[in-house]
C-alpha cells in the first residue's frame, strides 16, 4: 500500500469491503463509496451515483485530474487488463491534508473488480442494463 494515503476516519455506513492497490484504493459501506489515491480521499455517497458505465482508454493509461468551472473528472492510470468504469456523480466530497471540501457534479474513472461492483449494485439501488 501507497505509504502517503490519508487514512480514513469515518465511513458512513457499515463497511462492506476495502481494495487497495499500490497506487489507488476504493472502499465500500452500506452507504459511501470512497476511492482512495496518494494525498487524497474522494467520498461519494451511493445515492449520489447517477451512473457506472464500462469505459476503455484510447493509447496509454492515464492519470489526470481537470477542472472546467464546477464540472471535476478525476483518472488514474492502470495495467491494460483491468476492467476501468466511469462513475458520474451529482456530488463528491474531497479529504486532502488541508481538510474537506464539497464538489459538485464530477466524474471518476477507475477499475473495479467484480465484488466491488456487486456491493455498490446492492447498496446503491443501481439497475444493470444488459445488451
Amino acid at each position: 500500500m501507497h505509504p502517503d494515503f490519508i487514512q480514513l476516519r469515518t465511513i458512513e455506513g457499515d463497511l462492506k469491503l476495502s481494495h487497495k492497490k499500490s497506487n489507488y484504493g476504493v472502499t465500500v459501506s452500506t452507504r459511501e463509496l470512497v476511492f482512495h489515491k496518494p494525498h487524497v480521499n474522494y467520498h461519494i455517497k451511493l445515492a449520489d451515483i447517477v451512473s457506472i458505465v464500462p469505459f476503455e482508454a484510447q493509447g496509454e493509461r492515464f492519470l489526470a485530474h481537470k477542472n472546467k468551472r464546477e464540472d471535476h473528472a478525476e483518472y488514474i492510470s492502470t495495467t491494460p487488463d483491468t476492467e476501468q468504469y466511469r462513475l458520474y456523480v451529482r456530488a463528491a466530497t474531497i479529504h486532502n491534508r488541508s481538510g474537506l471540501k464539497p464538489l459538485g457534479r464530477m466524474q471518476f474513472v477507475f477499475p473495479l473488480n467484480r465484488r466491488l461492483m456487486d456491493e455498490i449494485a446492492r447498496y446503491s439501488g443501481l439497475n444493470q442494463i444488459a445488451e
